[in-house]
């Protein structure tokens, strides 16, 4: 007579199954560093957006407009970025590591909890472009000191970023229309 019945051997099969799919659910947490090291990285920019304002500060009265032109428009890539990479920690930290336990907090932005990877994408998508327009402009207002081809290969650049989010957009609305049928 053996001890080891088919119901016997099913229950160790999903006690095995079931562990290690707990394993490799609690490896979720593994993603947990690398938002925090891109919450240490707006940090850094916040400094870098500092110590430029100061700069800019100092320099008022001897620089030009064009010159003030381009810090400024720094100080708005900065924050850009700086946005950028809270929608990533936001995001990316909910939707693969854990809801954020903030209750209905009055400074809770409305797409946190409801933003997917779908929209996730989209949002990167559109904070990358808005930061090529502003490099672009950068390097437009000061076009005289760039030679004609890297002019040619940033407009090529940043219509490669339009166009890519373009085409995301259309993925998307595509996919939404498969779906809902």
């Amino acid at each position: 007579m053996s001890l080891h019945t088919p119901d016997t051997k099913l229950r160790h099969t999903n006690k095995v199954e079931h562990a290690l799919e707990s394993f490799i659910f609690k490896g979720r947490w593994l993603l947990a560093p690398f938002f925090v090291g891109l919450l240490f990285a707006v940090v850094l920019l916040l400094i870098k957006f500092f110590k430029q304002l100061y700069l800019m500060g100092l320099a008022t009265f001897t620089s030009t407009n064009q010159e003030l032109l381009v810090g400024i428009l720094t100080l708005v890539d900065t924050a850009l970025l700086a946005g950028l990479l809270l929608i990533i920690i936001f995001s990316g930290y909910e939707n693969f590591v854990s809801k954020l336990n903030i209750d209905n907090h009055e400074d809770r932005p409305s797409w946190m909890g409801k933003v997917g990877f779908s929209g996730l994408k989209m949002k990167l998508i559109s904070a990358i472009v808005a930061i090529s327009a502003v490099e672009l402009l950068k390097v437009f207002i000061n076009s005289g000191a760039h030679p004609n081809d890297e002019l040619l290969w940033k407009v090529i650049i940043h219509v490669t970023f339009v166009m890519s989010g373009v085409l995301f957009a259309l993925t998307d609305y595509l996919n939404s229309k498969t779906q809902s049928h």
